[in-house]
């Protein structure tokens, strides 16, 4: 992995950008996704191409998503890449996966995601989910937290349920801050979100979950109850068995889906 290709590009503030430049992680994190022709490879937010090019060197074909025009035109003139890149310049919060899907074939997805898009970005991916065989992203250490978290603990929230209802999530690996450049403030991981083929607590409609959740979660400090009232009454919860004196964190997946579930018959 040639170190020119990070010259001559100053990392953006306003894109959130850090570049990786450790191959030792590197390698790991090329490992863990481990790409290959059966499925439809894509990039979130390639910047130098610290994953795509040693991707790209394992299959024929490689779809990225980027939003820095400077960047794209950059991949565009690459020696190696331009041949086996498709480029889709643009925001991935806004991107339709579905037009990037071929039939028999399920996507892997990977990026170093931006701090300030990683959770908008994830619950965007999750709406293509049933296309999705498996996702691997580099993210904030604490986001990584959240997203893997138990019942009962404080990173514990509204996107861990929303996560954990889609997916199966174990986290990777753990990279300190000087693995990039510039090294960011805090530490990063790398997690792997594996959609269910089927849904071990499925849903009539993602939507009242959402809702619900984001409710929920929104006064932390407040019981399920309180956060609840207007949309769940006593007997409600006494009908779902459901202990309303707890607060948000102390409610599990499966009880939230449940909460929906009755919410969407009523």
């Amino acid at each position: 992995m040639s170190s020119k290709v990070h010259l001559g590009h100053t990392a953006r503030k306003r894109f959130g950008q850090n570049f990786l430049t450790d191959t030792n992680i590197i390698d790991r994190i090329v490992s863990a996704i481990s790409p290959d022709n059966e499925h439809v490879m894509v990039e979130i937010g390639p910047g130098l191409g610290a994953l795509t090019e040693p991707v790209a060197e394992d299959v024929d074909k490689l779809n990225v998503v980027e939003l820095d025009k400077d960047l794209v035109e950059r991949l565009q003139q690459h020696p190696f890449l331009k041949d086996k890149l498709e480029i889709y310049q643009g925001d991935a919060l806004k991107f339709d996966f579905e037009q990037l899907a071929q039939p028999n074939k399920k996507m892997k997805v990977f990026g170093n995601l931006p701090y300030n898009i990683s959770t908008p970005l994830m619950f965007h991916l999750f709406e293509f989910s049933s296309l999705i065989e498996t996702m691997h992203f580099m993210l904030q250490k604490e986001v990584v937290l959240r997203l893997s978290a138990s019942p009962g603990t404080k990173a514990y929230g509204r996107l861990t349920v929303m996560a954990q209802y889609y997916c199966q999530v174990v986290p990777v690996l753990e990279v300190p801050p000087g693995c990039f450049a510039p090294p960011p403030k805090v530490d990063s991981a790398v997690v792997r979100l594996l959609p269910y083929e089927n849904k071990p607590y499925p849903c009539d409609d993602v939507e009242v979950l959402r809702k619900l959740t984001t409710q929920a979660f929104g006064m932390r400090r407040k019981t399920l109850r309180n956060n609840l009232k207007g949309t769940l009454n006593d007997d409600d919860f006494a009908k779902l068995d459901v202990d309303a004196s707890l607060r948000a964190e102390q409610i599990t997946v499966e009880q939230y889906v449940k909460m929906a579930n009755y919410l969407i018959k009523k």
